[in-house]
């Protein structure tokens, strides 16, 4: 076997482990894709004969090339998915990803500042130490550290409640999704308050024109006509509160703000004005 059959040999056997890196950093697995065959043309276009560790030297194409990407997405502030295409548009094997991953944290990295991702998903998910990272990122080892833990804190977030009170609260945020994934109205009606008021945004509603819907019944009937959206709906931290994003390929176009004083939910925020989205505070609900 000669040197270019062993290096293409060497790197189809990393191609899964490399996908699933760039799927993290980048949280669309056609992206991954392209990251990881645009590495190979670098890999093979190179001299590997005095690469000790392949694999590492791998790992840093593939970093390297999926922070480019990820710089260029936030210079080119690519627009969000619109929320009625999304739902038909992602392939099988791409939602299975995003389940493996966790959808609600994609949500999250993808309000990171690309060198904060790219060091967050190396060092917490890939254990790749700080030196390495320092050096993928261009910035000095502690520096790096610095971004990956500044990532970490966002990603935990913090709750505006105490931990007693924030899981009563996810059970009835997640009941409310269980109920309008079923479209089950009674269950929909158990966790609502009789008085709720929901309130849409412009972007969130067909018409282009804010809804205010009131009671209970209302409400209910509304999260049951949308139950096909919630496939791509899970539970987040939405402004230190259990809500609900819905994010197609990992990209968030959705996000329901709920206000739950006791065990019911008096109010629910329909957000999806692109604007007002990179205004919430979003984290990941653990447990």
């Amino acid at each position: 076997m000669d040197e270019d059959d062993r290096l293409a040999g060497r790197f189809e056997a990393s191609r899964p482990r490399l996908r699933a890196m760039a799927y993290r950093m980048l949280g669309s697995l056609s992206d991954a894709e392209d990251a990881v065959q645009e590495a190979w043309i670098h890999a093979a276009g190179a001299d590997a004969s005095a690469v000790a560790n392949l694999e590492g030297w791998f790992t840093t194409i593939v970093a390297r090339v999926c922070l480019d990407m990820l710089r260029s997405r936030k210079a080119r502030r690519e627009q969000p998915l619109d929320p009625e295409e999304a739902v038909v548009a992602g392939p099988e094997q791409e939602a299975m990803l995003a389940d493996s991953v966790g959808l609600a944290l994609l949500v999250v990295l993808d309000t990171l500042a690309p060198a904060e991702r790219v060091a967050f998903v190396l060092h917490d998910t890939f254990g790749l130490p700080f030196g390495e990272i320092a050096a993928i990122t261009g910035r000095s080892p502690a520096a790096a550290r610095q971004l990956a833990s500044r990532a970490r804190r966002r990603v935990r977030g913090t709750a505006s409640v105490p931990r007693g009170r924030l899981a009563r609260q996810r059970e009835v945020a997640g009941a409310f999704l269980a109920a309008a994934r079923g479209g089950d109205l009674a269950a929909l009606l158990a966790v609502l308050d009789p008085e709720v008021v929901l309130h849409a945004d412009a972007v969130a509603v067909p018409s282009g024109v804010p809804v205010t819907i009131r009671g209970a019944a209302a409400v209910a009937r509304n999260a049951r006509t949308a139950s096909a959206r919630s496939r791509y709906s899970r539970l987040a931290l939405v402004n230190g509160t259990p809500g609900i994003v819905m994010a197609p390929h990992g990209r968030l176009v959705i996000a329901l703000a709920f206000t739950i004083p006791d065990d019911t939910i008096t109010r629910i925020d329909v957000v999806a004005d692109p604007a007002r989205l990179e205004e919430l505070d979003l984290a990941v609900l653990d447990g």
